[in-house]
């Protein structure tokens, strides 16, 4: 029978011929990912009070990003306990290499039809590579870290298919707040496939924006099934896909709950209002906003291609006055990117401040915090009160491209604007 991708993913991980949805299934974990946040300092102790072990350290990976670099003893402690929980686990550990979502990525540990947890409600970025993955909590975490499975009851699929281009200037975050807006964010129970032209033209730090914005929406994680520009992906990575790539995509007669179809090219550059991703309109809908601080960084907004977006505004031009522009990078592969082909010195130049890979500032942590009466426009994925810092903070949400344009207006601006004009 026709089955869509997450149907097909979900039986193999149930040992099934096939699931429906709302079925309840027991589920074979391929592989499970926390941080320093919410995994040693949350498991550990749960762990020793089971008198359990890791059922398979080989499938478990630990980054440490929220912690870092240490700001307090508080920190400093929660860094070291993840230091020794991992090494006494025998567990893959990537210490201050950047953002968990981003680090998993890099290093090629999500493939195509794979089952994933992760321990963080990001984690849908992993559907970026054609695979099932979704954040839970500590205590799902613990029992998966010990039996190698979870429950879950199986999803509905909702196809998402975006046809035309993008317009420069538009990005992969515009596309998720629009959704935001549109469809709302209590989509629980439901899986977002993503899919048309607009979609396979996209890099995969884009379509990773597509899946980890699921969370965002409410749903149960995003997907975009695999091709050429994922196999090149993990080629990259050093772990190239060695499966039969052709089953991991849905049927062409498979059933979905609905199809959307949106026009690509009709998008504009979105901005969300404080204090939701719902919140979303077009920017040139706003009224002139002014702007405390710009910051560009997250899973969702400082890989190179974000980096990159930013520094097409910026390049000669300068950060307005009254105006602070932070930048951290998603990793620390994305400096040593960043560095090589001149955008780090295309941004310093502008006026933006680097700081330490991590998630710092988007969440409420280290550099970066607002201050009661601030405002900030980011490229997070959320702007709920006190997210950033003072609950008392206005929160603005964009991509990239517009961060940079509001950073050198002093006000939120349209990145067209700028990108058509010679600076």
């Amino acid at each position: 029978m026709s089955a869509t991708l997450v149907d097909k993913i979900l039986a193999r991980a149930s040992g099934q011929e096939r699931v429906v949805p709302g079925e309840i299934i027991t589920a074979g974990i391929d592989l499970l990912m926390m941080h320093d946040s919410g995994g040693p300092r949350r498991v550990a102790p749960r762990l020793e009070k089971l008198n359990a072990k890791v059922w398979d350290p080989s499938r478990v990976v630990v980054v440490s990003d929220h912690f870092v670099p240490a700001v307090d003893i508080e920190s400093a402690e929660i860094l070291a306990l993840t230091r020794r929980w991992a090494r006494d686990a025998g567990v893959r550990h990537y210490d201050m290499q950047g953002i968990c979502h981003v680090v998993l990525q890099e290093h090629g540990h999500v493939q195509p039809g794979m089952f994933c947890l992760g321990g963080d409600s990001h984690s849908c970025s992993g559907g970026a590579f054609g695979a099932y993955m979704i954040g839970v909590g500590a205590t799902d975490i613990t029992g998966a870290l010990v039996t190698g499975q979870t429950w879950l009851k199986v999803p509905d699929t909702v196809r998402m298919q975006w046809n035309g281009a993008l317009a420069d200037g538009v990005s992969a975050k515009d596309i998720l707040l629009f959704l935001c807006a549109t469809l709302g964010m209590g989509n629980e129970g439901l899986v977002f496939e993503y899919c048309g032209e607009a979609v396979e033209r996209m890099p995969m730090a884009e379509r990773m924006v597509l899946c980890n914005m699921a969370a965002e929406l409410g749903a149960e994680t995003g997907i975009v099934a695999a091709d050429a520009t994922t196999l090149a992906a993990l080629a990259r990575a050093g772990r190239p896909f060695e499966g039969d790539l052709g089953h991991w995509r849905s049927d062409p007669d498979a059933s979905y709950l609905h199809r959307y179809r949106f026009d690509a090219d009709a998008l504009a550059p979105q901005v969300a209002a404080p204090h939701s991703p719902a919140n979303s309109r077009p920017v040139g809908d706003y009224a002139p906003v002014r702007i405390d601080q710009a910051y560009v960084g997250a899973c969702t907004g400082a890989k190179l291609s974000d980096l990159h977006m930013a520094a097409r505004v910026l390049a000669g031009r300068k950060v307005a006055a009254g105006t602070r522009l932070l930048v951290a990078p998603a990793s620390a592969a994305t400096i040593t990117e960043a560095s090589a082909d001149g955008t780090l010195q295309t941004l310093t130049e502008a006026g933006a401040i680097i700081l330490p890979s991590g998630c710092g500032a988007c969440a409420g942590m280290g550099a970066g915090m607002l201050a009661a009466g601030e405002t900030c426009i980011a490229t997070t994925a959320r702007n709920f009160k006190g997210r950033m810092g003072s609950a008392q903070a206005d929160v603005y949400l964009a991509s990239p491209y517009t961060v940079a344009a509001t950073a050198v207006a002093g006000v939120l601006r349209d990145p067209r604007e700028l990108l058509a004009e010679s600076p």
